[in-house]
């Protein structure tokens, strides 16, 4: 079953409410028993093809159903209004020729999943609260979110996946996020890169890759991919959801 309601986070910036999706499996009105949670961004592309931004979800719902796995997954929908997800999307200011492009809001976005969401979540909800059942996952900014939220939040979540995250946005930030070692055990991070979407830009590829020795020497146990031909969009990581679920929950 999915919930569907219509939140605001008083902390960001937006004058429209946002919609929180909150997924039980099947069975779940009728047990007793407690399960793991997997947060992710861009709520609004998780689960219904109608809901999201070009008309192509991940598909979530017909993979948990098909999977059952025992697992509740809650998806907060970004900021809609102009850059504003750019905004809540990026842990550190982004400056294009000596101008700020988008202002640093992912900590105040990690302040609000880690101290007013996940708690109305164990509240409500029969879950597994600890660090090593909660997970977090996301694509693009989203999955360079989930990346930093491992980091930073590392005592809340202890699994990740990062989908094509925009490690561009993270260049010359390796020392602050180097300042969070050494990471908690376990601690477990997905990431991937489509050469489909890298093109000729080789840089996009090898960055995927420091960035995975980097939280390795920090603690991390890492799984990083390179996916032949995939390009930037739900439909490419929608495919790769038994790959990295299969990973998280080993």
């Amino acid at each position: 079953m999915i919930r569907v309601e219509k939140i605001q986070i008083p902390t960001l910036p937006t004058k429209k409410p946002r919609r929180l999706y909150i997924y039980t499996p099947k069975g779940y009105e009728q047990s007793e028993e407690r399960y793991p949670v997997l947060y992710m961004f861009d709520g609004h592309n998780v689960f219904y093809d109608s809901h999201a931004t070009y008309g192509k979800s991940w598909g979530m719902k017909q993979y948990l159903e098909k999977s059952k796995l025992p697992l509740i997954l809650v998806a907060v929908e970004c900021n809609v209004e102009g850059d504003n997800r750019m905004n809540e999307y990026t842990p550190f200011d982004i400056w294009w020729k000596g101008k700020l492009m988008f202002e640093a809001r992912g900590q105040l976005t990690m302040d609000w999943f880690v101290n007013e969401l996940k708690p109305r979540i164990d509240r409500d909800y029969r879950t597994l609260p600890d660090r090593e059942h909660t997970l977090i996952a996301g694509s693009s900014m989203g999955g360079l979110m989930a990346i930093y939220a491992a980091v930073a939040c590392n005592g809340t979540f202890s699994r990740a996946a990062a989908l094509s995250p925009s490690l561009w946005a993270a260049r010359h930030h390796e020392k602050e996020l180097q300042a969070a070692a050494p990471l908690l055990s376990p601690t477990r991070i997905y990431m991937d890169m489509g050469t489909g979407e890298a093109g000729k830009h080789t840089i996009v590829l090898t960055s995927l890759f420091q960035t995975a020795k980097m939280l390795t020497r920090m603690g991390a146990h890492v799984d990083a991919r390179v996916i032949p031909d995939a390009q930037h969009s739900e439909a490419f990581w929608e495919q790769r959801i038994p790959i990295f679920m299969e990973y998280l929950l080993k």
